[in-house]
C-alpha cells in the first residue's frame, strides 16, 4: 500500500525518537529545588499523538538549546494526557461541541499545578483563555498550506478528481472550499491522528484527504502528500502550522524559559488571525479561514467564510502596519460579519449538526 511503509516507520520510530534520556544522577542545580530541596523539575503537558509528542518534544529541545541547565537528567519532564477530542473519534468535532475539545484537560491540569506549561496546536486553542493562564509564545511557524493526499497518482488537485469522488475530512472549512469548486463532491467525517487517516486512505474508504502540511513536515511525511495547496485554493484555517506554550499567569519561571522561545513575527500573525475569529465569533458550524503574513514590513491578512456547502463564499483581504496586527484582524471579521448579515450566522447557530455535515460518518 502506498502510505503503508510511512505509516510504519512512523510507528517503529515514535519510541526511540520521543524517549526521555536514560535517567542518571540528577542535578543539585537551585533553579530547580523546590522548597523540601528535592529537584522540581520543568513539566510539559501535551496530548499523546504522535504529532503532539513530536511537538513537545521539539519544545523540549529548543529550551535546552536557549537554556543549557535544563539538559540535565530530570530537569524536564514530559506528561502525557489525553483529551476528550482525543477519546470521541466516531463524531464530528462540531457534533462533540467544537472549541477545546484538545485543550480542556490541559488547562485543567495546568491550573491543578499538575504541569507548568501545555504545547498546543495552535489552531486547536480558543480565542478565550481560563483565567489565571497566558499563552505568551508561538514557536516559529511550519508551512501554513493544506496538504492534497490520494492514493491515485494521476491526480494531482481537487479540480483533478472525478465528479462524486469521496474526500475525508472533519473540517468544514475544508469542506466549504472544496464543495465551492465541485459540488458534486462528497466529504465525509474523517478524524483520527494522521497515521489513522492515511491508512484509511490506503484501504480504499476515501479517494482522497487534506492534513495540514505542518503536521507531515514535523513528523517527517511531507513525502506523504500528493501536492501542497496554495491560499486561493484552499486557505488555511486561522493559526494552522502555529505552535503555541501556554502557563500560567503568575508563573515567573515558567515565563523565563517561554518568552524566550516566542518568535516575534508568528506571534504578531496568530494574534492577527485569532482577532479575526473572534470578532467573527466563530464556532466549529462556520467554515472560516484566516491567514496572515509580514511582507515586506507589513502584514497582509486574507480571511474567508461560507456556508458549509460551498454556495456562499464571503472574502477579505487587509494590509497594514505590523504593530496594527490585531486592528486588522478584528476589522477583516467585522468587515465579513457585516457583509455576510445576521441571517447568514443565525442560520449557522440554528442548523443541526446533521444538517451542517450532510454526510455519512466513517
Amino acid at each position: 500500500m502506498k502510505f503503508s511503509s510511512a505509516i510504519s516507520f512512523l510507528l517503529v520510530g515514535t519510541a526511540a525518537a520521543f524517549a526521555p534520556a536514560p535517567v542518571s544522577q540528577r542535578s543539585s542545580s537551585a533553579l530547580f529545588m523546590a522548597e523540601e530541596g528535592e529537584i522540581k523539575p520543568l513539566r510539559i503537558g501535551t496530548r499523546g499523538s504522535p504529532l503532539a509528542l513530536a511537538q513537545a518534544y521539539e519544545t523540549r529541545r529548543r529550551l535546552i538549546e536557549n537554556f543549557p541547565e535544563l539538559e540535565e537528567d530530570g530537569a524536564i519532564e514530559i506528561c502525557v494526557m489525553k483529551t476528550q477530542g482525543d477519546m470521541i473519534l466516531d463524531k464530528s468535532l462540531m457534533e462533540l461541541g467544537g472549541k477545546g475539545l484538545f485543550t480542556k484537560e490541559l488547562d485543567t491540569a495546568l491550573l491543578g499545578d499538575e504541569v507548568d506549561i501545555c504545547v498546543h496546536s495552535m489552531k486547536d486553542v480558543p480565542t478565550w483563555l481560563p483565567d489565571g493562564t497566558v499563552l505568551p509564545c508561538n514557536l516559529p511557524r511550519e508551512d501554513t498550506n493544506d496538504a492534497f493526499i490520494t492514493a491515485r497518482d494521476e491526480y494531482k488537485t481537487i479540480a483533478d478528481l472525478p465528479d462524486h469522488s469521496v474526500i475525508g475530512t472533519a473540517s468544514l472549512r475544508r469542506q466549504a472550499q472544496i464543495l465551492a469548486q465541485n459540488p458534486t463532491l462528497k466529504c465525509v467525517n474523517f478524524r483520527g491522528n494522521v497515521q489513522t487517516r492515511l491508512r484509511k486512505l490506503d484501504d480504499g474508504v476515501v479517494d482522497a484527504t487534506l492534513l495540514a502540511i505542518a503536521g507531515l513536515k514535523r513528523m517527517e511525511m511531507q513525502d506523504c502528500a500528493t501536492a501542497v495547496l496554495e491560499w486561493d485554493e484552499m486557505l488555511p484555517a486561522v493559526a494552522q502550522g502555529a505552535i503555541g506554550i501556554q502557563c500560567r499567569s503568575d508563573d515567573e519561571r515558567s515565563l523565563k524559559y517561554i518568552d524566550a522561545l516566542n518568535h516575534m513575527d508568528t506571534h504578531v500573525c496568530v494574534n492577527c488571525e485569532r482577532a479575526f475569529l473572534e470578532a467573527l465569533d466563530g464556532n466549529c458550524k462556520t467554515p472560516i479561514a484566516g491567514q496572515a503574513r509580514i511582507v515586506d514590513g507589513q502584514i497582509v491578512f486574507r480571511g474567508l467564510i461560507a456556508m458549509p456547502d460551498g454556495s456562499v463564499k464571503y472574502e477579505t483581504e487587509k494590509t497594514g502596519a505590523i504593530e496594527d496586527a490585531v486592528k486588522i484582524g478584528k476589522e477583516a471579521g467585522e468587515e465579513l460579519k457585516a457583509q455576510a448579515g445576521d441571517k447568514f450566522f443565525e442560520m449557522m447557530v440554528e442548523m443541526s449538526p446533521q444538517q451542517v455535515l450532510g454526510q455519512l460518518t466513517k
